[in-house]
């Protein structure tokens, strides 16, 4: 009889391998941190510390979130139904002023259980006082890719501009080979960042074989300013500066030209969709299937609370899928398996993760979610991929595993106190109102 530590059973396993294969009465054994055998039947020939039964449910690769600012929890609805520009040079960026490490510590542990409680294993990261970010993510149990936000003005973090890439380059020092934080570089945007900021960015990326990531078309006017000030497309700037490349993470992408789409596949660049985020700030419509017909790779993002305001993945991905039907009026367009490939192992191949996560393999990394099934909602259910994309919620997860550790049983978090995260939020809104005034 084998040995393993987790035996998840007694449920329908989806993959997500190459071939979308799905095991009915399918069961999922770990030892250590990885999956070292799934099959089908009663899984009689091991013997495991811990039994998970999935009740007839539905098991899956853990979700990956391939675009957060996971602080910004603490200031979700602050600054609803306005513009970008005004929401966030009025709102956003005054507050993001006046935060330190303890407050980004805070709302990255408030945004993480959310994460976990709605399956989440895996998500990516820009904001301040990163290594906070890190640290909180170290400490829930959740895998992660994150960076420092640059920008060519001072951070209440580093300082000067000058101090930001420093920074950036400590923390990939510090979180090598982290078995479960990765850190990538990453310059804001392309209006906030001149190109000798991007250029800089882009070599301390090379040199550390570590992704770059940057805000790239996500508003009409972040288009017109580049052009007026460089005469170029935002892409064609990035192309023009050398930033181009399979190791670019590029989040929105919404209003790409033709050419554009074409030069990002050409140089193999990753995408990040936000359809909720672009939708409540009215961004526009990212052309996700003409990338996905040239064979770019895209993921799915929540964006930050501020402008979603949640982190449910379930949800960005009923979103996505019905948007672009309706945008093309075509039904057919973004079908279930698609979106749901876009929000795992898609997602970690944006990421640069495909290796380790994403799917449910024999060697991978143990990130697996258990969704119940034996809901209204999810009753009778013809077509499991079908459910997971149009009908599940996040609070339809009832177990997660990251790693091959459990951080979420029965709903219950088991790596966070949700009680303390939620008190010490409450606490921090009061310096939010007290900074706007209001």
């Amino acid at each position: 009889m084998q040995q393993a530590d987790i035996v998840i059973n007694n449920g329908t396993i989806l993959t997500l391998d190459s071939k979308n294969s799905i095991l009915e009465n399918g069961f999922l054994c770990i030892r250590g941190d990885s999956i070292f055998k799934i099959g089908t039947g009663n899984p009689t020939s091991f013997k495991a510390e811990k039994i998970i039964d999935a009740g007839g449910g539905l098991i899956l690769p853990g979700l990956v979130n391939c675009h957060t600012h996971a602080a910004m929890s603490l200031f979700r609805g602050l600054a609803d139904d306005l513009p970008l520009m005004e929401w966030l040079n009025n709102y956003i960026f005054p507050a993001e002023s006046k935060m330190d490490a303890e407050f980004v510590y805070t709302g990255t542990l408030l945004a993480l259980a959310e994460m976990i409680m709605s399956g989440t294993t895996t998500f990516c990261d820009m904001y301040l006082f990163e290594d906070e970010v890190a640290k909180a993510a170290r400490k829930a149990g959740v895998r992660c890719l994150v960076g420092e936000v640059l920008y060519d003005f001072p951070s209440p973090n580093y300082g000067s501009v000058e101090k930001g890439l420093e920074y950036t380059e400590s923390l990939i020092q510090k979180w090598h080979n982290d078995p479960m934080v990765s850190i990538a570089v990453e310059p804001h945007s392309l209006f906030t960042c001149s190109p000798k900021l991007l250029t800089a960015s882009n070599e301390l990326a090379l040199k550390y074989n570590v992704p770059l990531i940057i805000h790239v078309a996500e508003t009409l006017t972040e288009v017109n300013e580049i052009k007026k000030k460089y005469g170029k497309t935002p892409v064609k700037h990035l192309d023009s500066l050398g930033l181009l490349g399979p190791y670019l993470i590029a989040d929105h992408c919404v209003h790409l030209e033709a050419p554009d789409i074409k030069t990002m596949a050409a140089h193999g660049v990753k995408v990040v969709h936000n359809p909720e985020s672009n939708m409540k700030l009215a961004s526009g419509i990212a052309p996700v299937p003409e990338m996905l017909a040239r064979g770019l790779t895209v993921g799915l993002g929540t964006d930050g609370c501020a402008s979603n305001n949640n982190l449910d993945l379930f949800s960005e991905m009923d979103t996505a899928a019905k948007l672009h039907k309706v945008n093309m009026l075509d039904p057919t367009v973004m079908n279930s398996i698609t979106v749901l490939r876009m929000a795992t192992i898609q997602g970690a191949r944006v990421l640069g993760l495909q290796d380790i996560t994403g799917s449910l393999e024999v060697g991978k990394k143990a990130d697996v979610i258990v969704i119940d099934t034996h809901k209204p909602h999810l009753t009778p259910m013809y077509n499991a991929t079908s459910h997971l994309v149009y009908a599940a919620r996040g609070s339809d997860v009832r177990h997660s595993i990251i790693n091959g550790q459990p951080v979420m049983e029965d709903r219950k978090l088991l790596t966070l106190d949700l009680a303390e995260i939620i008190a010490r939020a409450r606490e921090k809104s009061i310096h939010v109102r007290s900074w706007l005034s209001f």
